[in-house]
């Protein structure tokens, strides 16, 4: 059962960069042990969108099965003890408006009732009216900006259609989204607009951030894009690159927002002198803050479709699970314990306040390191 004391207390304190409810850290160092605070739903394979980074590109669909009933869901969620925030995700949530009424809603005023924090990941290209109805219970809407024009866009977002997309669409779509972003940051929400860092965009991050800014958005996320699944052919970016492109960000960027980076291939146990100088500076830099990854953490997925659970919402590990049949604690243990891909990066360094490196940074930059034998540098 879930502690509502602990939870209705956190529901006041607002998300700033001392309170970020979705950092694995945070539980760990509350439990001396990782626990499962955070589920992810995906609640849609439909997209208007084939971008070339996605990661769940590969499970997207014209046409999509029913869903289990919403209340297996609500049940499984109602047994997390340490239940503190949920994610829905797709495909795009809100591609169906039937999905908007009968499933984020729901799941969305089942969050707020139990002070429950939430996010939804979206790309806020759809009728503003689809976005409105969750003000009143949403905490984080996410999407992913990654553009300086709409060309960009453009060329981004139906880089894998498999048909060629006329321009005019794509523009409107794209003015569409800075419209219901700056809409809806004026009626209150919180947006926070994710860029990744790739060859396409790590020499274009200061201007991305201007545009972010003008859309009023209250946090910027950055993110190493890491090609894998349905994004696995694109072009790898040098860690020396990326080194750049964050400094050249921290230069250029408004110190009054709030900027988190995520999944960052640096560590504190490196040795290497240009991490531990980037490291140092993400510490020192004002209303900036680096988010150890949920996913296998503190968090997992949930297929909505077959109740499957997985590490991530892009399953290019197999599910560990069911909440048809079993509790996601108990899920969430086992993975924790007994899975050995989890035995590979399970490390924590506290001076560093650091999870040690996701699945994917590990075999893309890491493939023969053993973290869990490496000492941090004094930062």
């Amino acid at each position: 059962m879930l502690n509502l004391e602990n939870h209705n207390r956190s529901r006041h304190l607002e998300i700033t960069p001392s309170n970020d409810p979705w950092d694995p850290i945070v539980s760990l160092r509350e439990y001396g042990r990782h626990v499962l605070t955070s589920v992810e739903m995906t609640v849609t394979n439909l997209c208007n969108m084939r971008c070339e980074h996605c990661a769940v590109g590969d499970s997207l669909v014209m046409k999509e099965p029913d869903m289990i009933p919403l209340k297996v869901m609500l049940d499984a969620l109602d047994r997390v003890e340490h239940l503190r925030t949920i994610s829905i995700t797709g495909g795009e949530p809100t591609f169906r408006k039937q999905t908007v009424d009968e499933v984020i809603v729901p799941l969305l005023q089942y969050a707020k009732a139990r002070g429950i924090r939430s996010q939804i990941n979206s790309n806020l290209t759809l009728d503003y009216e689809r976005y409105e109805k969750l003000l009143p219970y949403l905490d984080v809407m996410h999407i992913s900006f990654n553009y300086t024009s709409e060309r960009d866009f453009h060329e981004v977002g139906f880089a894998r259609s498999g048909h060629a997309v006329n321009p005019d669409v794509a523009y409107r779509m794209y003015n569409k989204m800075i419209e219901n972003a700056a809409r809806l940051s004026e009626a209150g929400m919180f947006i926070s607009a994710e860029s990744m860092i790739n060859y396409r965009t790590h020499a274009k991050l200061p201007e991305i951030h201007r545009l972010i800014l003008e859309m009023g958005c209250r946090r910027h996320e950055v993110h190493p894009m890491y090609a894998a699944d349905f994004a696995e052919g694109l072009p790898v970016l040098p860690l020396a690159d990326m080194r750049r492109a964050i400094h050249s960000l921290l230069d250029a960027r408004d110190p009054e927002v709030w900027m988190l980076f995520g999944t960052l291939p640096f560590f504190a146990c490196n040795g290497n002198a240009e991490d531990a100088e980037l490291l140092r500076r993400l510490r020192r830099e004002p209303n900036v803050t680096v988010r150890n990854d949920p996913d296998g953490r503190n968090r997992v997925n949930v297929n909505m479709f077959t109740g499957d659970v997985y590490v991530t919402d892009f399953a290019a590990i197999p599910a560990f699970g069911n909440v048809m049949d079993t509790g996601l604690d108990a899920i969430f243990d086992d993975w924790l314990n007994n899975h050995p891909l989890n035995q590979k990066v399970n490390c924590h360094c506290d001076a560093a306040g650091c999870c040690g490196p996701n699945l994917l940074v590990a075999d893309m930059y890491y493939k023969d390191i053993d973290f869990k034998s490496r000492k941090a540098i004094t930062l």
